[in-house]
């Protein structure tokens, strides 16, 4: 870092042609002035000045015309000398130059601005916050991938094939893409585009550069200029404006002071300006073509500087020569701990009683559970990062609807987010209003997630888009319009919104899944009339078995004003699946015919439940009993059938096996109420050998009797607990007694998802749960 006290006063003098006063000569000043007597409108008129402003700069310590300095300081009697700062050793004449010392000048321009670039990014005002916030009290450093996702090749048949849980992993699936630190990727690269999604932190790196810059942290030879594009193309489109980046970084000088326009000139010749470009995608359309000409021919002119430009990654196409591009990556693990730690030590209390735990870490704890696997794929933005926060900074929990959430984050990137923000977008939706926006794009979603496709070439995506424009009531553009529309609004909706995404060359996706999900459910529950809206649902109750549309689900549940036509809809989905089979209607009977024998009942469907997961998945069902507070006898069916299980294994060379049976028919003993069913465990338990027998006669004893044993043991449970019959379920079986449970359970978690249910519809699909379909026809009878 450079010394100011070395810097020569020459090149003050020679650059600005002004003085300003150090501290203590503004003390002597202000003394002097006292002693006159005077106003400041007084003084202004002893030197001839109109108004009183130089006097005012003066007394602040700000930068003065060097004639005006001297008179003033004559005026009260003072030697300029004594009060300027750093005070030359002589005065240039016009014309006479000097050697410049560039380090000494980068010093002082920036000494200078350090105000201006401090109000200009220093501070961020996040959303919905009602009060700006220091960088540096919520900035978390960047990763960068240094290949384009969208630039790479791939078959979509190979995308297709990602599960639902890797769909937002970027790099696609297998794909990895090393990463590096932001800071890397500008040190490495002279000039440097920044891509990414809307709300990656694009912006906020930029300010953080120019902070870091400004502090001498990054580039320490260089002097910061934050430029907004948007504003630069605004500013340069008046007609008394010169379209030029040198003259506007002139004029953002003059805000801090400096009016010669030789200062910033020389930077720039010297390479010594960290020009920081924002928002290429923000310029509108009409003015895109003079601002990207521009940087083009300043970068060319002026290539010794460094360039650091951002812009939307569906605005790539608009090239820089000479520039290269990168990505920003997603958030890791780590950068999300650690923005969440940084987000709740700035708005939260600054002391945490005791006891309390740290919001952050009860933020992670939360977001970490399974059941939040959603909320993870969506936060890995620092956009919506901050806004799950937000929301759980208010309720310390993530919303129990989901689609609350969603809509949010589709109002953001709709329009909320550009509003803001102050950025004015091209219209290219021909008047589209937000609700007809949110139509078509939930069409789009709808149609591509009803086909199974989470990937989606642009020539397909084009062509749900011109069909949608096609079926619209004021459509009047010839055939090859439709075309060219529906590329220009596929187009729109990936640079303006970010909701689709180019995952690679000519193949498109929804940015997030869950927006497509949610988009999908929201086309069902928009439905325009009763009979359209039974319709949908009808549609979506026929994938009760896929599990790709789970979501949609639990989401269409909790979007509609009334759930109860659907959980019906689903319920006689699901008995569906299991009516034409009598052998399986003949175990749903079993199950429920052996519920009915608890004494102390439960819910019924809750012994039910137990009951088919106990034939059907043992390990399960014990799991089940351990979790749940169930009847003594559902327990000692568990330990019975765990008994089975045992017994069935070759336990021949294990003879510390036989202490254990005995030991279990002891604890099974202790759960026994009925006599002749306690008898007969006794009965068992006496004819195993005591293991304090030898070896040989262990084995002789399992060679003769452990087979008949089992047998006895087997019978036994059946004759007195009426389980563990030999149900002998096909392949085929299997898969329907897997979907029915998996189906079954969606129905709990929708009627469990906070929708809106009447009571009398939800006790009674509570009570029907897992029901044969002759109990079921019993009941409708009733």
């Amino acid at each position: 870092m450079y010394s100011e006290s070395k810097y020569e006063s020459y090149i003050f003098i020679m650059v600005k042609r002004s003085l300003q006063a150090s501290s203590s000569g503004i003390q002597k000043a202000k003394r002097a002035f006292a002693l006159k007597g005077w106003t400041q409108e007084n003084l202004a008129a002893e030197v001839n000045l109109k108004t009183r402003q130089p006097i005012w700069r003066f007394f602040s310590g700000r930068p003065v015309d060097r004639c005006t300095f001297t008179e003033i300081c004559g005026i009260l009697d003072l030697e300029w000398r004594e009060i300027a700062d750093n005070p030359p050793a002589k005065f240039l004449e016009p014309g006479e130059t000097a050697p410049i010392n560039i380090d000494n000048l980068v010093i002082q321009v920036r000494s200078q601005r350090k105000e201006t670039i401090q109000n200009q990014c220093g501070i961020l005002q996040l959303l919905d916050i009602n009060h700006p916030v220091s960088i540096d009290e919520i900035y978390v450093d960047v990763n960068i991938l240094e290949e384009i996702a969208s630039q790479q090749w791939f078959e979509i048949s190979d995308l297709q094939k990602l599960e639902p849980t890797e769909f937002n992993r970027f790099g696609l699936g297998e794909v990895e893409q090393k990463q590096i630190s932001g800071m890397e990727a500008v040190q490495t690269y002279s000039k440097v585009r920044l891509l990414g999604k809307s709300g990656v932190g694009k912006t906020t790196f930029l300010k953080h550069l120019a902070i870091q810059c400004d502090r001498g942290e990054f580039a320490p030879h260089q002097v910061p200029i934050f430029i907004t594009l948007k504003d630069f193309a605004e500013e340069s489109s008046r007609e008394d404006a010169k379209f030029s980046l040198l003259n506007y970084i002139h004029q953002e000088f003059i805000i801090s002071g400096i009016s010669s326009p030789s200062v910033p000139e020389t930077l720039v010749k010297e390479g010594r300006v960290l020009l920081l470009l924002d928002g290429m995608d923000e310029v509108l359309k009409k003015n895109m073509t003079q601002v990207t000409r521009e940087i083009r021919r300043f970068s060319k002119k002026y290539h010794k500087n460094q360039f650091v430009a951002t812009c939307r990654t569906a605005a790539q196409k608009l090239q820089l020569q000479g520039f290269t591009d990168v990505e920003i990556a997603p958030f890791t693990q780590a950068q999300i701990i650690i923005f969440a730690q940084k987000w709740f030590a700035a708005f939260t209390p600054k002391t945490l009683t005791s006891g309390q735990e740290d919001p952050s870490a009860q933020f992670m704890e939360k977001l970490n559970l399974p059941e939040n696997w959603q909320f993870r794929q969506l936060v890995t933005t620092p956009l919506f990062l901050h806004l799950a926060c937000w929301v759980f900074h208010g309720q310390e929990k993530f919303p129990a609807k989901r689609s609350d959430f969603y809509k949010q984050g589709l109002d953001l990137l709709l329009s909320k987010w550009d509003e803001t923000r102050g950025v004015e977008r091209d219209e290219v939706y021909r008047g589209f209003l937000l609700p007809q926006k949110l139509k078509l794009l939930s069409q789009l979603a709808a149609v591509t997630f009803e086909q199974g496709q989470y990937f989606f070439e642009q020539r397909v995506i084009e062509q749900y888009i011109e069909d949608y424009l096609r079926n619209l009531p004021s459509a009047t553009l010839e055939p090859e319009e439709f075309q060219l529309e529906s590329e220009a609004i596929l187009k729109s909706i990936e640079a303006q919104h970010g909701l689709l995404t180019e995952r690679a060359r000519g193949i498109f996706s929804f940015s997030y899944l869950v927006f497509q999900e949610y988009l999908t459910a929201r086309k069902i529950v928009a439905s325009y009339n009763l009979r359209a809206l039974e319709q949908a649902l009808g549609g979506l109750v026929s994938h009760i078995s896929d599990p790709h549309w789970r979501e949609v689900f639990l989401l269409t549940a909790a979007m509609l004003r009334s759930a109860d036509s659907m959980v019906q809809l689903m319920k006689q989905e699901i008995d569906a699946l299991v009516a034409q089979d009598p052998y399986l209607q003949e175990f749903l009977m079993w199950a429920s015919e052996k519920s009915q024998t608890i004494p102390t009942q439960p819910k019924f469907a809750t012994s039910r439940a137990f009951y088919l997961a106990l034939a059907n998945s043992p390990h399960t069902a014990a799991n089940f009993a351990l979790a749940t507070t169930l009847d003594q006898g559902m327990f000692l069916d568990a330990a019975l059938d765990n008994l089975l299980l045992e017994v069935a294994i070759d336990h021949s060379q294990d003879f510390a096996y036989v202490n254990a049976c005995s030991e279990a028919l002891n604890n099974i003993l202790t759960m026994v109420l009925d006599a002749g069913f306690y008898k007969s465990v006794q009965q068992l338990k006496e004819q195993l050998p005591p293991s304090s027998q030898n070896q040989e006669m262990l084995e002789k004893w399992w060679e003769r009797h452990y087979s008949a044993w089992v047998e006895q043991l087997r019978k036994m449970i059946i004759k007195y607990r009426n389980i563990n019959h030999p149900w002998q379920f096909s392949p085929e079986q299997q898969q329907v007694l897997q979907r029915y449970y998996d189906a079954n359970q969606l129905l709990i978690d929708c009627l469990n998802s906070n929708c809106e249910i009447t009571t009398v519809i939800r006790q009674e699909i509570e009570a029907t749960l897992l029901l044969p379909q002759k109990e079921l026809e019993d009941r409708e009878w009733q």
